[in-house]
């Protein structure tokens, strides 16, 4: 598979997010907790996406880190697919 070349998207299912932290650690410019202890993504401008369900863009330089996050999060909610078809890449879902 071509990932790496790929258009990939995230999201955080909020109900599942135990609140660890390691997302934020693997990749700080796309994850953030919030003040209520939950992890969301971060668009590209930084902006907090709050709303249930919330995909933003994995940039490109930070494929490695966003997917190990979904690998080692503890919560098993992080979400990345492939923008193209949703086809699960990490995370719930993915082989």
């Amino acid at each position: 598979m071509s990932a790496d070349t790929d258009e990939l998207r995230v999201w955080i299912d909020q109900d599942l997010c135990t609140g660890d932290g390691l997302c934020v650690q693997y990749a700080p410019e796309v994850f953030e907790l919030d003040i209520d202890g939950l992890a969301y993504v971060k668009d590209h401008s930084g902006e907090l996406r709050q709303e249930p369900g919330a995909r933003v863009g994995v940039p490109r330089g930070l494929f490695l880190e966003v997917v190990d996050s979904a690998k080692e999060c503890p919560g098993d909610c992080i979400h990345v697919v492939r923008a193209s078809d949703g086809t699960a890449v990490a995370g719930p879902g993915a082989d």
